[in-house]
């Protein structure tokens, strides 16, 4: 009764059901987390641009466009302008939050102070690290300069640093 046919049978359906088991929970384990690492590729930069008697802003955007509002006047005298770029690495599908620090402060070579804030990112936060790229992804970061009148921000190179926070989830 030991050796029957039925008996060998369920034997086996038992040892292929446990092995099944076994092989489908050790497939379904995620990836231990894997802290992101980010990287700089390049500066943010204003590019020329002059005022008339009174202040205004000049936007970088993460596309690249530059605009400006208020006595602000765009000059292409061979400055290049353009955003940020970082790029950050990680395990595909981690979720990553881009923050800005607080307002900065850039120095002039002549003297005087801009206010610069970082503005918007291209992808837009919270950025999801692509599966397509195994988890690497570049980062493009905008922002807004606020210059004063002439009297208080006279024309010269300015120059500071500003803090970006990538926080994942």
């Amino acid at each position: 009764m030991e050796n029957t046919p039925i008996i060998r049978s369920l034997r086996t359906i038992a040892v292929i059901f446990i092995f099944l088991v076994a092989v489908l929970q050790t497939a379904a384990q995620e990836m231990p987390p894997k802290p992101v690492t980010v990287s700089f590729i390049q500066n943010l930069n204003f590019g020329a641009f002059t005022q008339a008697t009174g202040g205004g802003t000049v936007i970088i955007y993460p596309s690249g466009l530059r605009t400006a509002d208020g006595d602000i006047i765009l000059i292409n005298y061979g400055y290049s302008y353009f955003p940020a770029i970082f790029n950050i690495e990680g395990n595909p599908g981690t979720i990553v939050h881009v923050l800005s620090g607080p307002l900065a402060t850039l120095n002039g070579n002549q003297g005087g102070t801009l206010a610069m804030n970082a503005g918007t990112s291209d992808p837009l936060t919270p950025l999801i690290l692509p599966l397509a790229t195994q988890g690497d992804l570049q980062v493009y970061l905008g922002g807004v300069l606020t210059v004063g009148p002439p009297s208080s921000n006279p024309a010269g190179h300015y120059s500071g640093s500003f803090y970006i926070m990538f926080i994942q989830e």
